[in-house]
């Protein structure tokens, strides 16, 4: 009777893993336990971030639109009430965009909002 040679599905598994883990520093990009540990943590960190992304890039158009309003006399606080009454419909990332980039065009979004206000 022939034997039986095994392992060629947890071969598979490892190289998975250690393929995955190139890259880590250390034992991490190196050996299987150390590699699955890091790479489980890092996976986590990954899933973690993809929603605090959203939540960083908001902070960021927010702060965009509060500089530039400010050279214009109002905080953003008004700002947003006062789009909210010209009946602007555009998101922060946009105003943001606009505010960076064109600070024209975003002068006259102000001059509609300053209007509304009153």
């Amino acid at each position: 009777m022939a034997r039986v040679k095994r392992g060629t599905t947890t071969h598979a598994r490892h190289k998975k893993v250690l393929e995955q883990s190139k890259g880590f520093v250390g034992r991490s990009s190196t050996t299987y336990r150390a590699a699955r540990e890091r790479l489980e943590k890092s996976l986590q960190y990954a899933y973690r971030d993809r929603r605090n992304k959203k939540r960083d890039f908001r902070g960021l158009w927010i702060q965009r639109i509060n500089a530039a309003v400010r050279e214009h006399g109002l905080t953003y606080s008004r700002f947003i009430d006062g789009l909210h009454k010209a009946g602007i419909e555009m998101d922060r990332k946009v105003l943001a965009a606009i505010a960076y980039d064109d600070p024209g065009a975003f002068a006259e979004v102000v001059r509609k909002v300053q209007a509304a206000l009153g």
